[in-house]
């Protein structure tokens, strides 16, 4: 092919081999099939001297490759010694002293010792399986042997060839081994029988090629490492390596370094994401370069743009090595792992991973079990798959070598389009006048589904407001508005409802953008405690709620200002907002929100510690949750009734009557467990704590403070935790 290619290049061996740098008589040897597998390098410098297209390029590059493997194969094997363990191995304690267990094996008569060692690339199963090997290597006096079977290439060590090398390294002569494999397997198992033998058995392409290979029994091992998970396997003890934890990750950097580095390595050693393989590139490099500052490498590597580019030294490359995984993969299964680049949250489920794939449920899930099995997913029992931050990246340039940007924008835009719509049909299940969607089929699914996706869904939801796409924006904001009181404390609230309140904006829409406002002031009243934010906001909503007419936001901006007031302990002004906010719900024939109003504005005479005119409005409020024709929607009465019954509660116990607070608290608590309302729950269960205390029910109070500690934990108010915690 080479004589081929510069003979149409109409050049002379010497006119080459100045243009490429390499000898004549190198380019000869090649020619005439005397060297048929030259180094990388050397083939690329000819393709550029030769000017090669890049499929003539690829297959000139291929064929040397497949040289380089052939030649590996047909060298002398010797007696498969195992190869030296680094001298700054670092970590995987646990992980030894489980593989050390092999030495035990034996308990089991007529069972061998065989441990299989299973995860992504780059993650050091060989260097940890050598590591063990030479720790083991006392215990087995018989010999310890090391075989590569080369199962990431594209033709694995053929098993007859490897049991043949076995042999010949056990002491077969030539003319023993059997020609077929059975005979070579029963030969090999023979003559571990009798014998202590570890055998470690490097990357491993499939179950058929690993079976033969195992001892039969007796006190021989195999160690054997491979990316496939090869589930197929009985009988073996199975280890699923994960990357480095960081503190180990960081000494790593330090063992190959020295002193050298400081505060740099540690973020050197998070941008690797734990895996030893980038992490040895990483320190090469900076061993290799004295003069270079580890701080700067870690500021090229914050670049994703750029951070593969930068894992790369001399003949390693942490890319190469997620390619070789790729290369594996079925056509299909390719598609769907490049794709998967595109949604923008850290985990999926098999729904989305169709939905960027373009393909069914059913092959989805086919094509998520084959990439899980090469390592390239990881899944989790809640059925969600996640990448590793770096295959990630590899992924998403596969995306771009091999995908159009046409087809990319269009992908891109189908699965934020999916994304938003899901997330709107799932927010609408908690409106009170919601009618049912197919999907999500249930108010419980809706609920699992946002919480469990919401930063794919947010994360749609800013690219959707990136492209214009106001409406949709505005629409998804608008439906959280009942979900949101279930999550309260979810950190992503504040941006939710901006981009609402910009995409109202972005309409021209005055009393959509002043709902959005409120939200936002709710926002900052209750999840953040910014009752002067809260307020700015219901000045903003007031103002184009006024200007647009709308008279359900203004009385929004009233309620939303009353509770600032409150939080601020200005309780006449916050009287008179609920006040006006419940007279205005009245008159609108809104009872839902009249009722809201009543609960307030007992509130800001509970604070006032007018606690007769407060358990007098609560409780005109509980009568009217209760009457089946006072036109309250059932699911409003349902959310407000618990409340109300602890704000009852709380005003008897401050009349002096503790016991019925607590039976009433009680009560309210239960209800609030039954529609998931963990912030009322905890403040009630804190307050029914310190009335058992003082009642002298001090193993009651010491639970009730345990269980308020872990509702606010749950819902991230870590001081009330510690609060309670200390109470308790």
């Amino acid at each position: 092919m080479l004589r081929r290619h510069r003979h149409a290049a109409r050049l002379t061996l010497e006119q080459l081999a100045e243009a490429s740098a390499v000898s004549a008589r190198t380019l000869s040897d090649m020619e005439r099939g005397h060297s048929k597998g030259p180094q990388h390098r050397t083939v690329t410098a000819i393709a550029d001297a030769l000017s090669l297209d890049e499929a003539a390029r690829e297959e000139l590059i291929e064929l040397a490759r497949d040289g380089r493997l052939r030649d590996h194969w047909t060298r002398p094997s010797g007696l498969c010694e195992l190869p030296g363990s680094i001298d700054d191995f670092t970590g995987r304690t646990a992980e030894l002293a489980w593989m050390g267990d092999l030495l035990h094996a034996d308990a089991s008569p007529g069972v061998a010792g065989v441990e299989l060692i299973t995860g992504p690339a780059g993650l050091g199963k060989t260097t940890l399986a050598v590591r063990a090997a030479h720790g083991l290597r006392p215990s087995f006096p018989d010999g310890t042997f090391f075989l590569d079977l080369f199962g990431m290439s594209p033709q694995p060590l053929a098993v007859e060839e490897a049991l043949a090398r076995l042999l010949r390294a056990l002491g077969a002569a030539e003319q023993q081994i059997p020609q077929d494999v059975p005979g070579r397997a029963s030969l090999y198992r023979s003559m571990l029988r009798d014998r202590r033998v570890l055998v470690v058995l490097d990357n491993a392409a499939a179950e058929e090629q690993i079976r033969p290979l195992l001892p039969g029994g007796g006190a021989s091992g195999a160690l054997v490492t491979s990316r496939r998970l090869l589930a197929g396997l009985e009988g073996v003890r199975r280890l699923s390596l994960g990357p480095l934890p960081l503190p180990d990750a960081t000494e790593l950097l330090t063992g190959i370094l020295g002193e050298r580095g400081g505060p740099a390595l540690t973020e050197l050693a998070q941008l690797c994401g734990g895996l030893p393989l980038a992490l040895r590139i990483i320190g090469n490099r900076l061993v290799s370069r004295p003069e270079w500052d580890p701080a700067e490498l870690a500021a090229r590597m914050t670049n994703e743009e750029r951070r593969l580019s930068q894992l790369k030294a001399g003949d390693l490359e942490i890319a190469t090595a997620f390619e070789m995984s790729y290369a594996q993969l079925a056509d299909a299964a390719r598609r769907i792992f490049r794709r998967l680049a595109l949604i923008p949250g850290h985990d999926f489920d098999a729904a989305l991973a169709a939905v960027v794939g373009g393909t069914s449920i059913e092959d989805a899930w086919d094509a998520l079990d084959e990439l899980v099995d090469l390592g390239l997913l990881q899944d989790s029992t809640s059925g969600r798959y996640r990448f590793h931050d770096l295959v990630r990246l590899f992924a998403r340039d596969r995306l771009h070598a091999e995908e159009t940007a046409a087809d990319r924008d269009t992908l891109t835009k189908t699965t934020t389009s999916w994304l938003v719509r899901m997330a709107t049909s799932a927010g609408r299940w908690f409106e009170p006048d919601h009618r049912p969607d197919a999907d999500p089929s249930s108010q419980e699914e809706a609920d699992r589904w946002l919480r469990a996706n919401v930063d794919n869904w947010l994360g749609a939801l800013r690219m959707a407001a990136r492209s214009g796409r106001h409406s949709v924006v505005l629409d998804c904001a608008e439906s959280m508005h009942w979900f949101s009181d279930r999550w309260m404390h979810a950190p992503h609230w504040h941006e939710v409802f901006t981009l609402g309140a910009e995409a109202a904006a972005a309409l021209g829409d005055p009393a959509r953008q002043a709902s959005q406002l409120n939200l936002l002031a709710w926002v900052h009243l209750l999840p953040k405690d910014d009752p002067e934010t809260a307020l700015r906001y219901t000045a903003q909503a007031m103002d184009l709620a006024t200007r647009s007419g709308s008279t359900e936001q203004i009385a929004l901006a009233h309620y939303n200002a009353g509770g600032a007031l409150r939080r601020l302990g200005r309780l006449e002004e916050a009287t008179a907002a609920g006040t006006q906010a419940a007279e205005m719900y009245k008159a609108n024939g809104d009872i839902d929100m009249y009722c809201q109003c009543l609960g307030a504005v007992g509130s800001c005479l509970r604070d006032a510690g007018r606690y007769a005119e407060a358990l007098e409005q609560y409780l005109d409020l509980w009568a009217l949750l209760n009457d089946d024709q006072s036109g309250v929607t059932p699911s409003i009465a349902a959310f407000i009734r618990p409340i109300a019954l602890a704000r009852v509660g709380e005003c008897v116990g401050s009349l002096g009557h503790r016991a019925e607070a607590i039976n009433k608290l009680t009560e309210a608590i239960g209800l609030m467990e039954q529609a998931q309302l963990p912030a009322p729950q905890a403040r009630s269960l804190e307050t029914l704590a310190a009335l058992l205390a003082d009642e002298g029910r001090a193993g009651e109070s010491r639970q009730a403070y345990a269980r308020a500690a872990e509702v606010y934990e749950a819902i991230g108010d870590a001081e009330a935790s510690s609060r309670c915690r200390d109470l308790a």
